[in-house]
């Protein structure tokens, strides 16, 4: 079985809603409608979010973006500094079908994303789950997250420009 990443298109809008109410995503994810404003409004508003769904065989199992963290750094205080685009970006991802969850799909996701990332030239990448989302934090750890004590940190080696 292998993992693809494709864009989010509208009739996946009805798809993400309902994971995002999933007793194993819910938790994570607190604000559902704020995340489906953002999906809602990815041509607009929130254009700067590259909005991605993971299927396995054609087959959409989750849900992941990837954004640079200098478009939102009036949105989110990120306690690293952000002087310039394409230096620091973020990531959120979710496996949205129970079945897929703890067979290493979330690890594809965060590296296949980190592949998308680098060839933007990005220098770092840092994330914030939530402490208690073991799974989260795991598949960071297996691609090469480091703690920071605040984010997890993943540092770019070999970006292009």
């Amino acid at each position: 079985m292998e993992l693809t990443l494709r864009s989010f298109t509208d009739s996946d809008i009805s798809l993400m809603e309902h994971w995002l109410y999933l007793p194993h995503i819910a938790p994570w994810y607190e604000h559902p409608d704020d995340w489906l404003n953002e999906i809602r409004n990815r041509h607009g508003e929130f254009s700067f979010l590259t909005h991605l769904i993971a299927e396995i065989d054609g087959h959409p199992i989750g849900f992941c973006q990837y954004y640079d963290c200098f478009d939102t750094k009036e949105l989110e205080d990120w306690g690293v500094p952000i002087h310039a685009p394409k230096e620091v970006y973020s990531i959120d991802y979710l496996i949205g079908e129970p079945e897929y969850l703890r067979c290493g799909f979330g690890k594809e996701m965060i590296r296949q994303m980190l592949e998308m990332i680098r060839g933007k030239g990005a220098k770092k990448v840092i994330v914030q789950p939530d402490k208690k989302n073991e799974g989260s934090n795991k598949s960071l750890l297996a691609n090469g997250f480091v703690w920071d004590d605040n984010f997890y940190v993943f540092e770019m080696e070999g970006t292009s420009e």
